[in-house]
């Protein structure tokens, strides 16, 4: 069993910066690959960014690429993604997952068994 946390979502003005910070309980947090996913209102869920097991692989959409880093701290438990150049599409609901049969970074939603209750970003213009 493993349970997320996620915080340092918040309101902040466009061109700023946010970092979420996403903490796990369980002893299967370092074996499994992540991921953060956010849903704006009345959209679906998408994947914005993953991880590798070892952290050493990453992805980004298209939409955040150069601007969001994703990073972990397996020893910390703890899974980070950092928003710089933030704009007003970016307002969403942002959760973290955790894909516990992956070693691999992974995009599909249905292969995260774990996710977290979220945490709003809104981007004001």
């Amino acid at each position: 069993q493993v349970q997320l946390v996620e915080s340092g979502g918040g309101l902040v003005q466009a061109g700023g910066s946010l970092r979420l910070s996403c903490a796990a309980s369980g002893r299967t947090f370092s074996s499994g690959a992540m991921g953060w996913f956010r849903q704006p209102p009345g959209k679906e869920r998408e994947c914005v960014a993953a991880i590798s097991r070892s952290g050493l692989i990453t992805y980004y959409a298209d939409s955040v690429k150069g601007r969001f880093t994703i990073s972990r701290d397996n020893a910390k438990n703890t899974l980070y993604l950092q928003m710089d150049s933030l704009k007003p599409e970016d307002t969403a609901a942002y959760y973290c997952a955790i894909a516990t049969a992956r070693r691999s970074l992974t995009t599909n939603l249905g292969e995260y068994d774990y996710w977290g209750q979220g945490t709003q970003v809104t981007v004001s213009s």
